[in-house]
């Protein structure tokens, strides 16, 4: 497994990571609800919940917890569907209240490839993150190690499931 980042630009992370799993399977690993409970979430959360409507225009919602309780997650949209080769989400970040707030909207592009090897090269380039950094400084100063973390955590389900 190898992983490149790019530094954050203002509005922008770009995360490539190669993944030793098929582009179906990672493919799948984000839009199947009960792989989405395993891995999609940084280190110190969990998924306590994921809704899926696997269509475009469809609902893509994940539910995080720690210790202290629900955190809120991610309120989205699918926007696009390429199967096994690209999602595009309309990327919306929710406290534990779970009202989606349009400033906080972005975007978000997975690009999945084969690696020539058996594996999958995955792309990711979470943008229009301008809104959040006025609103919610925190929230969009983590979401470049929060990708990072969540996908350690794709890699090791998928490969796992492969293996």
């Amino acid at each position: 497994m190898t992983t490149t980042h790019q530094p954050s630009q203002q509005d922008a992370v770009r995360l490539t990571r190669t993944i030793l799993a098929s582009p179906a399977r990672v493919y799948r690993a984000w839009l199947d609800p009960d792989l989405i409970r395993r891995w999609f979430s940084p280190s110190d959360f969990t998924v306590s919940d994921a809704i899926v409507d696997e269509r475009v225009g469809g609902r893509h919602s994940v539910w995080h917890r720690n210790a202290d309780g629900d955190l809120g997650g991610f309120e989205s949209r699918l926007l696009e569907l390429v199967p096994d080769e690209r999602i595009v989400f309309a990327w919306g970040f929710v406290g534990p209240d779970r009202v989606a707030d349009p400033t906080h909207e972005s975007r978000l592009t997975i690009q999945l490839r084969p690696d020539g090897n058996g594996g999958t090269e995955l792309t990711l380039v979470h943008e229009r993150l301008a809104g959040l950094r006025a609103s919610w400084p925190a929230v969009a100063a983590g979401v470049s190690d929060g990708w990072t973390q969540a996908l350690t955590k794709l890699a090791k389900l998928v490969q796992a499931v492969s293996s």
